[in-house]
């Protein structure tokens, strides 16, 4: 490259620099090399010693993992982007003109991570960096859950049947891999009520719309005091959301009250809390056949403005990371999703230092 092209190049990225580059912020935010033992291990790196083409750097990889999320970008996108985009390339640590992954390379180290487990560490790892910065799990906990759509599956109603009950890929398209692979059994369809609510002329509302939706459900807890995702599950979409209260809360919250509405509210989950010292704060449901007691409805809206919280944390994911899921399987769903996750507390952490220095 001639001398003056460096020139431009390195003035070009000081430009970046001074107008702000929202990556530089996440590197001066999170504590990236903190994952690297995690993700060495994750990623099984060898020494060398056996020869073969230099894997890239686990915590770039980790990165590209990372941007990938926020912008829910294919891995044949995300291949055009890293070499298109000067910022994304020096945040990743990449040289221009140098060796970067491709489309087939991005989600073979995404697979690694999901195979051994490494993302769920990952955010733990995280955690543990809150803790040193004083963001403590206080003020209790708020679970909710979001439904996260997939591409649709056409599919006879024999096939449905097997994949009800149970069946694999494999199983049901015997002699068909291709097809196979094609087929997610482990997403499932519901019906989605809610959206805006309409009113007739006389002012009574009209019933709301019920819309059909398959993929999955991710069910999360945030903390009240500083609203990062401390705790997480993903199912298919027709999982009910009470079964997965017990997953998502964490005990080591420094005020044991538990914000939910009323599809977490059951003999079990208010029992489960109890035995473990924490107070319920989910919803009352409405007496069947009768209106809602004025009591419960001013109680259930006090609640309502804590259990908002959370539903900032699924607008900012749906409305900036475009969450949807290409994959095929619950397990790479997991993965998408973790990284969501991971990348709303970044995210979270940066919105909480620039609040810190700006008084």
């Amino acid at each position: 490259m001639h001398p003056r092209s460096l020139f431009s190049l390195a003035e070009h990225l000081e430009r970046l620099s001074n107008d702000g580059d929202p990556l530089e912020f996440l590197t001066g935010t999170v504590e990236f090399e903190r994952f690297r033992p995690l993700l060495t291990h994750g990623l099984g790196y060898s020494d060398g010693a056996k020869g073969g083409r230099p894997a890239f750097d686990p915590v770039a990889m980790f990165k590209v993992l990372v941007v990938q999320a926020q912008h829910n970008l294919s891995d044949a996108r995300m291949e055009f982007m890293i070499r298109d985009r000067l910022s994304w390339m020096r945040f990743f640590g990449f040289d221009l003109g140098g060796a970067m992954p491709d489309e087939n390379t991005i989600p073979h180290y995404r697979n690694r991570l999901t195979e051994s487990g490494t993302l769920d560490a990952l955010m733990q790892a995280f955690e543990q960096q809150l803790r040193e910065e004083g963001c403590l799990a206080m003020g209790g906990q708020i679970v909710d859950a979001t439904l996260v759509p997939a591409p649709k599956q056409r599919n006879t109603e024999d096939e449905k049947a097997a994949i009800k009950a149970g069946k694999s890929a494999r199983q049901i398209w015997r002699g068909k891999p291709n097809k196979a692979q094609q087929k997610d059994v482990d997403a499932r369809w519901t019906v989605k009520i809610g959206g805006k609510v309409r009113y007739r002329p006389d002012g009574t509302p009209l019933p709301q719309i019920a819309t059909p939706v398959f993929g999955y459900e991710t069910h999360i807890s945030i903390d009240r005091r500083f609203g990062f995702i401390r705790k997480a599950a993903v199912t298919s979409a027709a999982d009910s959301d009470g079964r997965q209260l017990q997953r998502v809360i964490g005990t080591a919250n420094t005020v044991g009250d538990v914000w939910a509405d009323s599809a977490y509210r059951s003999s079990e989950n208010e029992a489960w809390l109890k035995a473990n010292m924490l107070n319920s704060r989910i919803h009352r449901r409405k007496p069947k056949g009768r209106s809602m007691p004025e009591h419960l409805a001013r109680v259930n809206a006090a609640k309502s403005a804590i259990r908002a919280r959370l539903e900032h944390v699924f607008a900012h994911q749906k409305n900036r990371y475009g969450l949807f899921i290409r994959t095929i399987g619950i397990a790479r769903a997991r993965a998408k999703l973790t990284l969501a996750n991971l990348a709303y507390n970044f995210n979270r952490l940066i919105f909480h230092e620039r609040c810190a220095a700006t008084g």
